[in-house]
């Protein structure tokens, strides 16, 4: 099965093993699903991540319900991740995802009057959630008021945070959100 036309899935691996079951790689050609899984609970861990992907692309003001300009973005970026990288640009979003994607978090909890946080483990579902919305904020950052394609920098955001470069937006907001977690343990 190849995504795009252009990129086998079969030899893909993840590390994370607590992402495997959520990070899902689709067996159709176009990740495209229609919102069939819309409600049912929990049935987003069944989108493949290239689609979540794309949707979190369309949330943004400009891009809202554009499906077809969010798809072009992501076939574009993967094409020059291709390009820069000489990897498969599906490898790359799925290390770009576990390298984003912060394992704790704060809460915040009242008793008896008096509120503070608390560091709290977060499920795999926001984990993955939460790093793919570093990633687009990142992109739209990027993006705003510059000359460089949509694509051109959703593909560097994805490639730096694949590297765990400090640059990343996506890099810099996991650390800071695990961070604060740490200092209320």
């Amino acid at each position: 099965m190849q995504i795009f036309d252009k990129w086998d899935i079969k030899d893909l691996k993840i590390d994370d093993l607590g992402l495997v079951k959520y990070i899902y790689l689709g067996d159709n050609l176009v990740p495209h699903t229609c919102g069939r899984h819309v409600k049912r609970q929990f049935a987003k861990s069944k989108v493949s991540i290239i689609e979540r992907l794309m949707n979190k692309i369309m949330r943004s003001e400009r891009n809202a319900g554009k499906k077809n300009k969010s798809y072009a973005a992501v076939k574009d970026a993967f094409v020059i991740i291709n390009k820069k990288t000489k990897e498969n640009p599906i490898q790359i979003l799925i290390k770009a995802v576990e390298n984003t994607s912060p394992r704790e978090e704060t809460t915040r909890i009242r008793y008896g009057g008096i509120g503070y946080q608390v560091a709290v483990d977060i499920s795999p579902q926001r984990r993955i959630d939460l790093s793919l919305n570093f990633l687009t904020k990142g992109t739209f950052q990027s993006a705003f008021k510059n000359k460089k394609s949509l694509a051109e920098c959703l593909a560097n955001e994805i490639i730096l945070a694949s590297e765990e470069d400090t640059r990343s937006f996506a890099v810099g907001k996991k650390e800071e959100k695990e961070r604060v977690a740490r200092a209320a343990h």
